[in-house]
């Protein structure tokens, strides 16, 4: 296969998966990890994906186009696997912080049914999912209504967590490198996550692989501001192990419901 029929491939792949890990590219095409690896730095020059650690996934460009609920479709069985486990870290008349992201939402869905809880959230969604939930006393931040991620941000959105004493915070992101930290690829919601993360005592991070090694366009933390990562099955183990050598907690769950060690 020629190089250029290679990388209309591995674009095909990556427009219908979102991400790609570089060993199981090579293997679907019947080439060597080195291959695979040449191919990403060409395509990456060209604007066409983003490299990460131990793979690649689609441009922020990309990536920021897609509708909400296209976005929470994403990798949808990853993004249950790290809400249930996620879920498992909140304690009975916990104060939580729950943000705007996709993954985030689906955490909505696992948290206990009967355990009485403080939920703050700029997240729309969030409100709706949790709005019947008697056991929960559910606070919006307000602000700057931003349609498109259904969430408030924004001045209003900043100063309202001034008020509040935060447990843990669980958000999301578009990438986690180890030497820049956390990105976005808006600049609002980096500016809200950066004032969250300085109000709350623990800041858990839930991103499926595709996100790990990766760099997004504005930075809100670093990993010492992390206390738990919580991913799933395929995230890459070497960078699961440099994480927990900088003193992260890490977490990941399977498809099939039962945390991995």
């Amino acid at each position: 296969m020629l190089a250029i029929e290679r990388q209309r491939r591995i674009l095909e792949l990556l427009t219908e998966a979102g991400a790609l890990r570089t060993a199981e590219t090579a293997e679907a095409l019947g080439v060597t990890d080195e291959t695979v690896r040449k191919d990403f730095e060409v395509l990456e020059k060209r604007g066409e994906l983003l490299r990460s650690h131990g793979g690649a996934s689609l441009p922020e460009k990309i990536r920021g186009d897609v509708p909400f609920n296209e976005r929470q479709a994403i990798r949808r069985e990853e993004k249950k696997a790290i809400a249930r486990v996620a879920a498992g870290r909140i304690r009975p008349n916990e104060t939580i912080f729950l943000d705007a992201s996709s993954t985030v939402l689906t955490l909505t869905e696992f948290l206990p049914i009967d355990m009485p809880l403080t939920v703050i959230t700029n997240a729309l969604n969030v409100i709706n999912a949790l709005a019947d939930r008697q056991n929960i006393d559910l606070i919006c931040t307000g602000g700057l209504h931003v349609a498109k991620s259904q969430s408030f941000v924004g001045l209003a959105a900043e100063k309202s967590l001034q008020r509040y004493h935060i447990h843990r915070m669980f958000l999301s992101g578009d990438g986690l490198h180890l030497e820049r930290g956390l990105s976005e690829s808006n600049s609002r919601q980096a500016s809200f996550k950066e004032r969250v993360i300085a109000s709350a005592e623990d800041v858990v991070f839930l991103a499926d692989h595709s996100k790990l090694g990766r760099k997004a366009s504005y930075f809100f933390g670093e990993v010492a501001d992390l206390g738990c990562v919580v991913s799933d099955e395929k995230a890459d183990a070497g960078f699961v192990a440099d994480l927990q050598a900088m003193g992260v907690e890490v977490l990941l769950g399977n498809v099939d419901g039962a945390p991995c060690s």
